[in-house]
Order: structure tokens, then C-alpha cells, then sequence
């Protein structure tokens, strides 16, 4: 996988690609990120992107020839065109289905906005996919893509040492992921589940299965209602659920 970043802040972007487990992964090689200034591409002596909008609203707006220029450097380097993605509060919420989607991707240009956004008619042209981390606004589209590319870099094969890394996580299958415990055995006073030290793996299974189940319906029962439960399962969160209510 391949992956551009067109930004105001490559440097800022670099120090995080280059750390921990993605910055492993990257010297591997197992994906590449490369990340182009956008105020290379002005077309000014003063390396200038933005300008007022045409409205009249507040702020700086990124003008669409910059970010066009980019983005043919970046095709004209890949000899094709890469899915491209905008960064934005206006998309669609990232979810852990998206990022396994885009993870078998060969090629992404993905675009980071500041200021007011970009015009319009760069979106129209180039953009794919519009996608969010949340419903709020931040400064710029740099933490957005940093978020989106650790998601689906960590799912590649060879980043994390085992798919279990990824796969008993959180939203993977839908469940949010089980209560987890390290050493010590007892720590103020409460010890670890019994048949995590038992070492009977299948038994291990069913607890981390329950746990998952009923650690979804305390904290995000919504997600319930999207997957096909068996009647022990539908059984578990009810039983949870009663003795939530006697308690």
C-alpha cells in the first residue's frame, strides 16, 4: 500500500509516521507514506494557498490549483490515479468496516484542509470519498488522516505480529472487546477472573465471547441492534441486563 498526503504540515505529519509501530512498519516497508507540501505547488513567489471566499463568511479559504497541482504530480509519479480521500467533518464517520475497506487499497492520496476548508471545486474534481473522525470541527485535516492511516496501516499484514492484534479488538466483528488483566493476580483487593488463570483455552473463549457481549450492552447497546445475536447470546444480555435492574 501506498499512501500521499497532501498537507500544510508535513513535518508534523512526519513525526508521527515515523514513531512506534507505524514507523516500524514503514521502514519495512510493508506500506509507504509520503508526504507532499501543498505550498509547493502555489503558483506565487510567496508560496501562498489560501484566499478569502467568495461569501461573506469569516476566514481563509485553500484554493483549488494547488492542491490540483499536488495531486497531478502525485498521478503523473504513479503513472494512474489513486482513490483519493478529504479529510473532513462533512463525510462520513470512520468506521473499523471503512478502514479494512481502504487497508486493501494499493493507492491513496489523501487531503488535509485548514482554514476554512478548500474550494469546492477541488472536492468535485479529484475527491472519492469524504470521510470524518467525528461529528466536530478541529483546525486542520493533519489528526483526521493521522487517525485514519494508523487504523488501517495496523492491518496490514506483517505490522501487528499476530491478526489477533487486530481481529479481537473492538469493532472488528461489530462487539466492543472484553475486559483484559495483566499481573499482578490481586491488585486493591480484586483478583482476576478465575478462568483466565485456568489455562482451558475453549473455556477462555466463552468467557471473552460473554464479556463482549455484555461489555456492549452496558456501553454501547446501539451497536446490538446491527448484528445477528443467536438466542444464547439474546439470553446473556438479557440475563445482564435483569441483574443490572435487581442491583
Amino acid at each position: 500500500m501506498r499512501i500521499d498526503i497532501a498537507t500544510l504540515f508535513p513535518e508534523l505529519m512526519e513525526s508521527y509516521l515515523s514513531a512506534s509501530i507505524i514507523g516500524r512498519a514503514r521502514d519495512k516497508g510493508i506500506f509507504t507514506a509520503e508526504c507532499h507540501n501543498i505550498r509547493d505547488y502555489a503558483f506565487n513567489k510567496h508560496r501562498r494557498v489560501d484566499d478569502t471566499p467568495y461569501s461573506e463568511r469569516q476566514g481563509m479559504l485553500m484554493q483549488a490549483e494547488p492542491i490540483y497541482r499536488c495531486w497531478q504530480a502525485v498521478c503523473d509519479m504513479l503513472r494512474a490515479q489513486p482513490y483519493v480521500i478529504y479529510m473532513s467533518p462533512q463525510g462520513r464517520t470512520l468506521t473499523q468496516q471503512k478502514c479494512i475497506e481502504l487497508s486493501k487499497k494499493e493507492n491513496l492520496f489523501i487531503l488535509c484542509g485548514h482554514y476554512e476548508g478548500v474550494d469546492a471545486r477541488i472536492t468535485d474534481k479529484i475527491v472519492d470519498e469524504e470521510i470524518s473522525i467525528g461529528d466536530y470541527v478541529l483546525t486542520g485535516g493533519e489528526l483526521p488522516a493521522l487517525v485514519l492511516i494508523d487504523s488501517m496501516a495496523r492491518m496490514l499484514d506483517g505490522v501487528l505480529s499476530e491478526r489477533d492484534g487486530y481481529e479481537d479488538e473492538s469493532h472488528f466483528n461489530g462487539l466492543l472487546e472484553y475486559p483484559q488483566y495483566t499481573r499482578p493476580e490481586v491488585w486493591d483487593g480484586k483478583r482476576v477472573p478465575q478462568v483466565l488463570l485456568s489455562g482451558h483455552h475453549a473455556n477462555i473463549l466463552k468467557w471473552r465471547h460473554e464479556q463482549s457481549l455484555i461489555t456492549t450492552a452496558k456501553k454501547r447497546p446501539e451497536l446490538l441492534e446491527k448484528l445477528d445475536l443467536s438466542e444464547q447470546d439474546l439470553a446473556i444480555i438479557h440475563n445482564y441486563c435483569e441483574n443490572k435492574q435487581t442491583r
